[in-house]
């Protein structure tokens, strides 16, 4: 039931004839309260689609009644027209649920640069079709419809003490840093007040969509949104409501790396006694967005020397030569030399563990990435044909 399984929200997805293959494209998420909280966080790339201009006009102040998301088209670097295109969206879907098209956030992926009446037409009467069809049992579908190169769609759902927060999340490919790195809806009936939210959101992401480093690109469409609507009559602890919500967005997290596009290895890149956990970020990122290493790893090479020459050009603090790499929990360098053989690393299996030791420090951090393949190559050399 993704983001339809806590209390008071509806949603749907509808094939709206965006997409060749005729699959579900428009997708509409609803929060029917009684509270009508809004957060969200953005991509930071500079090169913004209509969608986030719009949505980050709507956020301020923290109130969203409902999200409208297409695939099919990212509506970025589409003009006057790709903007009054969101605008109009929201206005449609304002009026058929008789609220404000100022507390209607839109969302959109897809190629960029194309967008037509046609276009328009289409997320226009989809987003009429879906907001017809809302429903309590609808989180499927829309989690359906917001799917682009993604080969599956990608939901979560996490109940505490009379409450319960849902997900659904989109992204194969593009997926680095920004902040966030896809398309993710996020409801909860628990009751927060707007601040808690954005807190709550932000360390969540920070730590967990942040930390996904698929293959280093940034998208220009990325959000994540959290609504929460106190339908539950539940006000949780924030801790508690915060560590569930990390929770979810880390289960999110790893399935969006599962899938990503072409992959044959998910790597998990864990760098331990940093001297902060700014440095374990910036070496364990470093790694992830060597084409070098990643390169390896498809061939099941364990070579550890890539390892090394990627986070000798990071600024983080720390000794290149008393530095140990282990893969898949075998040693392979030690102060910077060699340790065990390379042939007793097995990295057949798809699920491929990287630990960094700078020994500097105590703190640590880990991200998620992907081997580089031939089938990544093939999928973007034929994105827009």
């Amino acid at each position: 039931m993704s983001v339809t399984a806590p209390a008071g929200f509806e949603a749907a997805g509808v094939a709206a004839g965006l997409k060749s293959t005729g699959k579900p494209d428009v997708a509409v998420v609803v929060n029917r309260g009684p509270r009508k909280v809004g957060a969200a966080v953005f991509t930071s790339n500079r090169a913004k689609a209509n969608p986030i201009i719009w949505s980050q006009q709507v956020i301020q102040d923290r109130v969203v009644e409902a999200v409208v998301l297409n695939s099919g088209g990212a509506n970025c670097f589409t003009g006057a027209f790709g903007f009054q295109t969101t605008h109009q969206t929201a206005e449609k879907a304002a009026e058929l649920l008789d609220i404000s098209a100022g507390d209607v956030l839109v969302c959109s992926t897809g190629l960029i640069g194309t967008g037509d009446e046609t276009f328009r037409s289409r997320v226009l009467a989809g987003t009429e079709q879906a907001i017809a069809e809302l429903s309590a049992d609808g989180g499927d579908s829309a989690a359906q419809a917001i799917m682009t190169t993604d080969t599956v769609a990608k939901t979560a759902v996490i109940s505490r003490d009379g409450w319960t927060i849902g997900g659904m999340a989109k992204g194969a490919g593009m997926l680095a840093p920004g902040l966030a790195t896809m398309l993710v809806v996020i409801t909860t009936d628990a009751d927060l007040e707007a601040l808690e939210a954005d807190t709550a959101l932000r360390a969540a992401t920070g730590r967990t969509f942040d930390r996904l480093d698929s293959d280093g690109c940034m998208s220009t469409n990325d959000q994540v949104t959290l609504l929460a609507n106190a339908a539950s009559g539940v006000k949780p602890d924030l801790a508690d409501f915060s560590a569930a919500l990390r929770e979810l967005c880390q289960e999110l997290a790893v399935k969006l790396q599962g899938d990503a596009e072409g992959a044959s290895h998910d790597i998990t890149i864990r760098v331990t006694n940093a001297a902060t956990e700014q440095d374990a970020v910036e070496v364990g990122r470093s790694v992830a967005r060597n084409n070098l290493f990643k390169a390896a790893i498809f061939g099941n090479d364990p070579n550890w020397g890539r390892v090394l020459a990627a986070i000798g050009t990071t600024n983080a603090q720390f000794d290149p030569y008393d530095v140990d790499v282990w893969m898949n929990g075998v040693r392979v360098c030690t102060q910077g030399g060699p340790d065990r053989p390379r042939e007793d690393v097995d990295l057949a299996p798809r699920a491929t563990d990287v630990l960094i030791d700078l020994k500097v420090g105590d703190a640590e951090a880990t991200i998620l990435t992907n081997d580089l393949t031939h089938d990544y190559v093939h999928e973007n050399s034929a994105y827009s044909s």
